[in-house]
């Protein structure tokens, strides 16, 4: 999958699908990251999210890990370098060499199949004391969007995903636990920050 292609008018087309009720679900928590030394974000895309946590979490080194070129040159020209790291690399090949205070992934696990979501929380669950989320739900109303979205990204990503994975069972099995969780959109929409026991 690669989001080059969208990347210029990604921000509009999420604006235009969902106002801004993506950017609340990923800025909900984000008090949470302000005592953060190291951080990994994967898939962060444009750089809104990254700008705010610099923001918040003054003191942190953080690590942005993305598979799309273009997403990454929209990250660093919004945040800088300084006390950042790009890697332009998919999240399924990236190996950490280093442990984390928080990992985040918004809107991200969603993209995979089944079995890459359970590789990337099992080799990642290693490296990171708490975990920042924000995804969709498979809920009620929501069948129908999440068909809308999944077809769309297939056709100009050429995202492997067809539904989303469950990925709370997973991170409980590696030994996370869920400290907060706020929806939105009818359930559709979930910000969640899970802390390791």
């Amino acid at each position: 999958m690669n989001f080059d292609r969208l990347a210029n008018v990604y921000r509009w087309l999420e604006y235009g699908g969902f106002g801004r009720a993506l950017e609340a679900r990923r800025f909900r928590f984000l008090e949470d990251a302000r005592v953060a030394r190291s951080v990994l974000i994967l898939g962060e895309g444009d750089g809104r999210f990254l700008e705010r946590l610099l923001k918040a979490a003054p003191n942190a080194r953080v690590d942005i890990v993305d598979s799309s070129a273009r997403m990454l040159e929209l990250a660093r020209a919004r945040a800088g370098g300084g006390r950042l790291r790009y890697f332009h690399v998919d999240a399924r090949e990236f190996r950490p060499e280093q442990s984390y205070d928080l990992l985040v992934t918004h809107f991200f696990l969603d993209c995979f199949v089944e079995k890459d979501v359970k590789d990337l929380i099992s080799r990642l669950s290693g490296v990171a004391d708490s975990w920042l989320i924000s995804e969709f739900r498979n809920s009620k109303w929501g069948a129908p969007v999440l068909c809308v979205l999944y077809t769309f990204f297939r056709i100009t990503t050429g995202l492997e995903g067809r539904k989303l994975t469950d990925h709370r069972p997973l991170l409980k099995r590696y030994g996370f636990e869920m400290q907060k969780c706020e929806e939105s959109w009818f359930g559709l929409l979930a910000s969640e920050f899970w802390v390791k026991r």
